[in-house]
């Protein structure tokens, strides 16, 4: 029945925006800084290496979903395709990612508003989830609405400082730390003044910068036309990665040599009070209070969805597959905020490390969900020959492709196991998919089964 679904109300626009606020975010807008220490001018090409293989996912993750309109996540074709213990694993590990991620976010809101009014940090971050709920609440029309502006806000902000750069460029602009040249990316010890250790340690704070991408699977479910809208969102990411990261960090290091920049605050604001914008601090500061908000507005939508498509296919509480009058999973949706506000409580008495951890946490996990995506697809390919000769929409240079991006995640993994930062984070992580695999075998042994009328039927 129709009121037991999920409702079909982002649009193409809204399907574009939410494909670009996924990738565009506190990675780049904050995480940038500290990245740009480890690696130098060479983390363009560690960008542009992440954004290459993220795409063949997202390629992949696009020609699995419209393989079955029955699919509401990528949740359903890795119990297909692989086990129902991926489906199981897959998508709580994302639900939990996602609510990390968001809890750094929230945390953020609070430190930002903080810059005018002097109160504290945890009032906006709980009055903002708050708000964030109650639009969430109303219609998911309303969620792609703050997206669509969130995202606005973003790329006017890329536009101005790449407009601005390309000007002070041609202008020969002097600044504090010299002439505005493209010289600047190399002068100061070269492409890769840290050698390849640098270069390669950088990777986990541009995986974190990624993170968000797919939530344009997420969506699938509630997007009208996805076969015409998923296609064009995807297929538009590598412009958007040469352009919003690529370029962004191009002029931000033609502008600014690496060795000027401070890891501990945006590479943005510091450029736009290099030349000389007054209001450069507090224009940028609404700017990276806004991605805030949009990326703890997407851990609320994906979260809930996610935590929708487990119940209705009987691996969650069977109250998060209520749908409201609104056609929105409330219960889903109050359960992340309470998570979410607890975190905001708590987060002042973790320690300033807690925060890298966490987002090594967040990036190890996104791994674990790309590579599911890329196994199911590999498996897919395999078995349903007759679906991959019909679809419209396939992945390139499959399965060669699907292989090498598993091996670069499995790399990346390495690196964050030898580096010291990252090193406790990844022994860590572990834990949780151990703790997944008990709850799973547990249940799947004492057969506990809940009718759900709102179960999909692939």
């Amino acid at each position: 029945m129709t009121e037991h679904k999920l409702k079909r109300d982002l649009k193409n626009r809204h399907v574009q925006l939410i494909a670009i606020g996924g990738t565009i975010g506190t990675g780049l807008f904050l995480g940038s800084g500290k990245a740009i220490q480890l690696a130098g001018p060479s983390i363009i090409f560690a960008y542009l290496i992440i954004g290459i293989a993220v795409f063949f996912v997202m390629r992949a993750l696009g020609e699995l979903l419209l393989s079955n309109a029955g699919y509401q996540s990528f949740t359903d074709f890795a119990a297909e395709y692989i086990g129902p213990w991926a489906g199981f694993i897959t998508g709580w590990t994302y639900w939990f990612c996602w609510i990390m991620t968001a809890m750094a976010d929230i945390i953020a809101v609070g430190v930002y508003v903080r810059y005018w009014f002097d109160i504290p940090q945890w009032i906006p971050a709980i009055v903002g989830i708050i708000i964030l709920l109650g639009l969430n609440l109303l219609t998911v029309k309303l969620f792609g609405e703050l997206e669509f502006w969130f995202a606005i806000i973003k790329v006017i902000t890329i536009l101005c400082l790449i407009t601005i750069g390309i000007i002070l460029l041609i202008m020969g602009f002097q600044t504090n730390t010299g002439t505005v040249a493209v010289h600047n990316l190399w002068k100061d010890g070269g492409l890769f003044p840290h050698g390849v250790s640098g270069f390669l340690l950088s990777f986990q704070m541009v995986v974190f910068a990624f993170v968000g991408v797919e939530l344009v699977g997420v969506s699938a479910a509630e997007t009208a036309d996805p076969k015409k809208n998923i296609p064009s969102a995807i297929n538009k990411i590598p412009l958007r990665i040469l352009f919003f990261y690529v370029g962004a960090l191009f002029i931000i290091l033609c502008i600014n040599p690496w060795d000027h920049l401070n890891a501990s605050s945006s590479p943005f604001v510091q450029v736009f009070k290099l030349v000389g914008i007054p209001v450069a601090a507090g224009v940028i500061n609404f700017v990276v209070l806004t991605s805030a908000a949009s990326a703890c507005n997407s851990g609320l939508f994906s979260t809930s969805r996610i935590l929708y498509n487990l119940s209705s296919n009987n691996e969650g509480l069977p109250s998060f597959a209520k749908l409201n009058k609104n056609h929105v999973p409330s219960n889903a949706l109050l359960t992340s905020a309470v998570v979410l506000s607890v975190g905001a409580l708590l987060s002042k008495l973790i320690p300033e490390q807690a925060f890298g951890i966490v987002t090594t946490i967040s990036a190890i996990c996104f791994i674990w969900v790309w590579g599911i995506i890329l196994i199911s697809h590999i498996i897919y390919m395999k078995k349903r020959p007759d679906l991959r000769k019909k679809s419209s929409f396939k992945a390139p240079l499959t399965p060669f492709i699907n292989y090498v991006v598993l091996a670069l995640f499995a790399f990346i993994l390495i690196i964050m196991l030898v580096a010291e930062a990252t090193r406790m984070a990844l022994l860590l992580t572990p834990i949780w998919f151990v703790l997944l695999f008990i709850f799973y075998f547990y249940k799947r042994n004492v057969k506990i089964v809940v009718p759900n009328p709102n179960r999909t039927k692939s």
